[in-house]
């Protein structure tokens, strides 16, 4: 991560906090800006996790590290009649400093949500829907554990977009809601050629010679059309702990039918009060195109192994 990006992340966040200081923050309920004059409710939420250890003459040993990870999320909601339009931006980057070490990244997300409904009546939680997802990353991502400094993913390699159509039922439900689309184009982005050559993500590789001069690029866009079913559930387990899991499954009707991309998020948020709380979330992956890099192989057409199960675990208060 250059010094560059980071500059650019820290001037995003201060000017995040300056626009923020003018208006209330809300952190349990979307509340309307104006119920009598307009249909839109808006919800904005920042949050900080840092954690510290340091040690002097501390006979048992130890290394000094700090770490932050910095929350935001935006929503802008329209409810009226028989149509919704719900719109979610999320963002999170995490760092972590050990001593004696350079600053790593422990998370990077940019996330876009929309979904349009339409019900044929006010009764129904039936809605013919239209929905849009786009998520990235910030900075480029390293493999930390293997001395290589070439990074493993940058910004828009890869990107995901997701446009499909179907029906959403739950939208009047605050607790849940589940969206089918038999008809979802999804398209992976891998807009770094050195990625690209190499086939990440899924995307056609580089062809070579025998010589190893490379004939013609990696392909840097991937599409699929598939079947797309998520859901979201929200729950109060007790007065100050409340549950959001969300769970999306994805198969491609053309690329190996009935292998599913899993995607299940799920969070657990323990409230002290306004300004304090504490956190527990998973995060499970399962991508078939995303394979793993065989470290040790010094032939090109084994460089890239199966894919396997990411697992993510975060802890914050």
């Amino acid at each position: 991560m250059s010094k560059n990006q980071i500059s650019l992340i820290l001037l995003f966040f201060v000017g995040f906090s300056v626009l923020q200081s003018q208006e209330e923050i809300t952190t349990d309920s979307i509340k309307p800006v104006d119920s009598l004059k307009t249909n839109w409710k808006n919800f904005n939420k920042a949050s900080l996790d840092i954690s510290e250890v340091a040690f002097v003459n501390w006979n048992a040993g130890g290394s000094n590290s700090i770490s932050g990870l910095l929350g935001l999320e935006f929503q802008r909601n329209f409810n009226r009649d028989h149509m919704i339009w719900e719109n979610n931006a999320r963002i999170r980057y995490g760092v972590n400093k050990q001593q004696d070490q350079d600053i790593r990244k422990t998370d990077d997300l940019v996330e876009i949500n929309s979904t349009f409904g339409f019900r044929k009546d006010t009764i129904s939680n039936w809605y013919y829907s239209a929905n849009f997802n786009f998520k990235t990353q910030f900075t480029n991502g390293y493999n930390y554990a293997n001395s290589d400094t070439e990074p493993i993913s940058r910004f828009m390699a890869p990107a995901y977009m997701f446009l499909g159509v179907g029906t959403v039922y739950g939208e009047q439900i605050e607790s849940f809601s589940a969206y089918l689309s038999p008809l979802t184009v999804k398209s992976t982005f891998v807009l770094d050629q050195a990625l690209a050559d190499a086939g990440a993500f899924g995307v056609k590789r580089a062809q070579f010679d025998d010589q190893g001069n490379k004939r013609s690029d990696g392909k840097n866009i991937r599409k699929e059309l598939g079947i797309l079913l998520t859901g979201s559930y929200k729950t109060a387990l007790m007065e100050n702990i409340t549950v959001n899991s969300f769970l999306s499954l994805y198969t491609d009707y053309i690329n190996d039918f009935g292998n599913i991309d899993i995607d299940w998020r799920i969070n657990f948020d323990f409230t002290v009060n306004s300004f304090v709380r504490a956190t527990l979330g998973s995060h499970l992956i399962y991508d078939n195109d995303i394979k793993v890099l065989n470290d040790d192989s010094e032939s090109e057409e084994n460089e890239l192994l199966g894919a396997k199960v990411q697992w993510k675990q975060l802890l914050g208060i």
